[in-house]
């Protein structure tokens, strides 16, 4: 299996590294960006509240509590790594979008 290069699996969970771009009509996936997943959010980069934004919407994406994803890296930078702690590469694979630009249904949001 190939591994994306947004992905990285570690011990105890995976890295998700993400491209996260503020201020957007809708929070969603966008596509890739360089070697990053692409992360459209709704908050602006104000008081950390568009990581605050990423955060939630991993947690929900991957049906765990917001205190397994953890920000590793770029807290005020657009390039950003967080770590998903007890999921494994074939559960975060099935969660991620097959195509990225798929908007997630409302209750994921």
């Amino acid at each position: 299996m190939k591994i994306p290069p947004y992905l990285k699996v570690v011990p105890k969970g995976i890295v998700l590294n993400l491209h996260v771009q503020p201020r957007s009509s809708r929070t969603a996936f966008a596509g890739l960006h360089g070697s990053s997943l692409k992360l459209k959010v709704q908050p602006p980069p104000v008081d950390g509240s568009a990581n605050k934004a990423c955060q939630q919407f991993l947690a929900k994406l991957f049906m765990v509590s917001k205190s397994s994803v953890v920000l590793k890296s770029g807290a005020n930078s657009r390039e950003k790594a967080f770590f998903i702690a007890g999921i494994s590469l074939d559960y975060a694979l099935a969660r991620l979008p097959t195509k990225l630009n798929q908007v997630y249904p409302k209750h994921i949001r």
